[in-house]
């Protein structure tokens, strides 16, 4: 009996193929289509952003007049002036009333402003496109329109007070009235972003949960709370973000309405002031920016570390 060479293999394990090649060529063509696109990117980013940061880092460290081509390196001492001089607890008091009060007010505005644009009335579309377009105005046009609805002299409120019989505040003049300004003309600005943010999540919100809400005896108020509400928090937590971020970095209308900073002096006003202003102090300015930087950081990391726990993603 003659016996081939395939049966005398038996039934033994046959060597494994040979890696296909051509997988490895399609992964490494993808990197280098990648890189093509992402890297002019990348390179901007680095160059415009990065790099003008650690620039200012470096200017922080330093004794430096605006102008002056002299400048003495003095470490930290631009930080440890700012945290022992009296400014640096006004400010930072300013700050955080001025981001409280208008991403609170942004935001609740805009959710109850959103519930209402989300009813089946006549004119709606008209009404969105009104509450959101003070968002895309030019903050310096919003600035001085409103500047001179306050002014306590020549402005539309002080002409429909004196109507009345009342006195004019004087908005300008007094640090608590103007903080109190620019809040309210912020949050105006602001309002219409948050809102449309809301409805768009208020429309897209799953109707058989409302349905089986509204059938197990739930009021539109419960409902609201107990069901609109939780299924709002990724729109609410993107919101928080997004406006605390923009708040902490309000200049444009400060600038505009209060041009000395009487009450207003947020950290990046502040910065503004001790470079463009009377002082000129460019290392100081940088020292307040690095500041303002390192809160926006920190902040973003806590609500992104324990705020975000909260949010129920469907």
């Amino acid at each position: 009996m003659v016996v081939t060479h395939s049966a005398a293999r038996g039934t033994g394990s046959l060597p494994a193929p040979p890696p296909k090649k051509h997988h490895s060529a399609r992964v490494r063509r993808e990197a280098w289509v990648f890189l093509a696109l992402a890297l002019p990117n990348l390179l901007l980013i680095a160059f415009f952003t990065y790099r003008p940061l650690l620039v200012n880092m470096y200017y922080s460290t330093l004794d430096w007049t605006l102008g002056s081509t002299d400048a003495t390196v003095v470490g930290l001492g631009n930080y440890l002036e700012f945290f022992t001089s009296g400014d640096a607890g006004s400010v930072l008091g300013t700050t955080a009333v001025f981001t409280l009060a208008t991403v609170g007010g942004s935001m609740i505005l805009g959710l109850a402003v959103a519930v209402a644009l989300n009813q089946k009335i006549p004119g709606r579309t008209v009404a969105r496109s009104a509450v959101f377009a003070p968002y895309v105005l030019s903050g310096v046009g919003v600035g001085m329109v409103w500047l001179f609805i306050f002014d306590p002299v020549y402005g539309v409120l002080s002409w429909v007070l004196r109507g009345v019989g009342l006195a004019s505040p004087q908005w300008i003049n007094d640090p608590n009235l103007s903080l109190l300004m620019v809040i309210i003309v912020y949050v105006w600005k602001n309002l219409g972003y948050c809102a449309i943010v809301y409805l768009a999540g208020l429309q897209s919100m799953p109707q058989d949960v409302l349905e089986a809400a509204a059938l197990d005896g739930a009021g539109p108020i419960r409902r609201f709370f107990l069901v609109v509400f939780p299924l709002l928090s990724p729109t609410t937590f993107f919101l928080l973000i997004t406006s605390l971020l923009s708040s902490l970095q309000a200049f444009d209308i400060i600038k505009i309405m209060t041009p000395t900073g009487n009450g207003t002096g947020t950290l990046i006003f502040e910065a503004y002031l001790q470079a463009f202003g009377a002082y000129n102090r460019a290392g100081y300015s940088a020292a307040i920016s690095v500041v303002l930087f390192v809160l926006l950081l920190v902040m973003t990391g806590l609500q992104l570390r324990f705020v975000e726990r909260k949010v129920h993603y469907a």
